[in-house]
């Protein structure tokens, strides 16, 4: 087993080994097939160019569910197989996932009807996983349950269970379930072209974003699963090959616990566009989202329009008892999904399948793309599945149906580290070890120096940005506490790290520039027009 120490899985890029499979891109895409590839046993080697789940991956509703909006378009295949899936992840890793109800609230008898009939075909089709049976319920429950939702010509309620989990956590567990099973697997790695044998793809040039180093890297199959920028290596492998991606934009907004006050979640059917939308409770505030804007072209940071936000606000307000408006926004975040492009080109993003799509170049690249956080193990257990129908590798059986993620652990300790799972009691000895480390970032913030210390030490976490966003997720939960905190995550980082007074500022000044777009500035006057 090796460490999952960056210093150390580094020193892979310099041997001579012809890995089995090379993957581009460390989101949910990408680790699913590192988890998949090296539980096979296939030497695999996966390089990420920023942090894990950077992108989309650590970006998403918080969902692992079936998708009842695709129950309603017809979608029975995806539903049947996401609903699969969504049993198997709260089984393979229960310290991230966990069986969350949610209240349709009805406000005419016919809704009320409508999706307790339609909620039970959802019951049925996830059989003997099922997280729990869907129910109707009166106004007084309903109002009983969430205290804050809109009573004013409430009628009735249905209940309903779906998974909810912490992405980029997940990512993090991923990667290191890889390294637990001899995959390498580097963040800040980028691949700057392709190797060639002929017209075949043999492996690429790495560059090492912190040193600068490049590395030829040797491999039999070399997969694409960068999601949104899954052009850019496509086009990398042939410049002319026509745009398979086509993104959408998500937003999400976090609230305050008042705006809930429950532990139930609520799902709104149907929004003014069509579209369904869901307040969730998440790190002790309210997460409610999400949009489905097409955009033309991506990035790594993408920001909400104006637009989105006005939306969100709106529809919630018309179901909460308490309209939110822009001043009660903790922190505002955007994702773009990696739509595969259909060959009508649909305007409408919300009615492009989420189903994934292997596709094979000529060249023997692979790439992955669409699909959803929900689906990632099948996702990459079909990648594997057709590459060694190609005859590319040699069969190796997948084994990730029942695999334990890293972190696997049934006995929730209760505690504010539970997410680390069957990590939490080593986290604890750092604290034993040193006591000031027990002490919270700053005030109110269940954050202490001990997490930012286990982030460098055991989850290659690189920057300030690394800790606040995705491995304790403060930015994304309340952006003016991670701003607070980012001057004392810098000072441990530095000694962690071994850097100097300047990496230190730069890297306060860095991430207070990033997180300023995670606060909601003024309302413009177009989106008040």
């Amino acid at each position: 087993m090796k460490p999952f120490v960056r210093e150390q899985l580094i020193n892979d890029l310099e041997s001579k080994i012809v890995w089995d499979i090379l993957i581009i891109g460390g989101g949910a895409t990408g680790l699913g097939i590192a988890v998949d590839a090296a539980t096979r046993g296939y030497k695999t080697l996966l390089v990420e160019q920023e942090d894990f789940s950077k992108g989309t991956s650590s970006r998403s509703t918080k969902l692992v569910h079936g998708g009842v909006r695709y129950l309603a378009q017809g979608n029975i295949r995806l539903v049947m197989e996401a609903l699969k899936e969504r049993g198997l992840l709260l089984k393979n890793a229960p310290h991230l996932t966990k069986n969350e109800s949610f209240i349709i609230p009805c406000y005419t008898w016919f809704s009320g009807l409508f999706y307790a009939v339609g909620l039970k075909l959802y019951d049925w089709l996830s059989w003997r996983l099922s997280l729990g049976k869907s129910k109707w319920m009166g106004r007084k429950e309903v109002l009983r349950r969430i205290p804050a939702i809109k009573g004013e010509g409430l009628k009735c309620g249905v209940v309903y269970h779906d998974g909810a989990f912490d992405d980029a956590r997940l990512a993090i567990n991923l990667a290191q379930t890889a390294v637990d099973n001899n995959a390498t697997v580097l963040n800040y790695c980028k691949v700057t072209s392709l190797k060639k044998e002929g017209k075949k793809n043999c492996g690429a040039i790495i560059s090492d974003m912190e040193t600068g180093n490049d590395y030829e890297v040797d491999a039999e199959v070399v997969i694409n699963a960068t999601g949104v920028f899954a052009d850019e290596i496509l086009q990398m492998d042939a410049p002319e090959v026509r745009p398979i991606i086509r993104p959408s934009q998500g937003v999400h907004l976090v609230l305050g616990k008042s705006f809930l006050q429950s532990e139930d979640a609520i799902m709104i059917p149907k929004t003014s566009d069509g579209r369904v939308l869901f307040a969730i409770p998440w790190h002790g505030k309210v997460l409610v989202g999400t949009t489905d804007t097409p955009l033309e072209s991506h990035s790594l940071e993408p920001r909400a329009l104006d637009s989105e936000v006005e939306f969100i606000l709106q529809n919630a307000g018309s179901y909460l008892s308490r309209q939110p408006s822009r001043l009660d926004v903790l922190s505002v975040f955007a994702g773009l999904r990696p739509l595969a492009a259909t060959e009508e080109g649909t305007e409408k993003t919300k009615e492009i399948s989420r189903s994934h799509k292997v596709v094979i170049s000529d060249s023997g690249l692979v790439s992955v793309i669409g699909g959803k956080w929900t689906t990632y193990r099948r996702m990459a257990e079909d990648t594997l599945d057709k590459i060694i129908s190609k005859r590319m590798l040699a069969f190796q059986k997948c084994v990730t149906m029942d695999f334990h993620i890293h972190g696997y652990t049934k006995d929730n300790s209760g505690s504010g580290l539970s997410f680390y799972g069957a990590d939490e009691p080593l986290l604890e000895l750092l604290v034993e070890e040193h006591p000031d480390w027990k002490l919270t970032l700053i005030p109110g913030i269940p954050i202490n120096a001990a997490q930012v210390v286990w982030a460098v030490r055991n989850e290659m976490a690189r920057t300030v940005e690394d800790v606040l966003a995705r491995r304790t997720r403060l930015l994304f939960f309340d952006a003016r506490a991670a701003i607070a905190a980012a001057p004392k995550v810098a000072e441990i980082m530095m000694k962690e790290l071994g850097r100097d007074e300047s990496w230190k500022q730069n890297q306060i000044d860095s991430f207070l520039s990033l997180a300023k777009g995670y606060l909601l500035p003024p309302a413009s006057n177009a989106a008040l027009a």
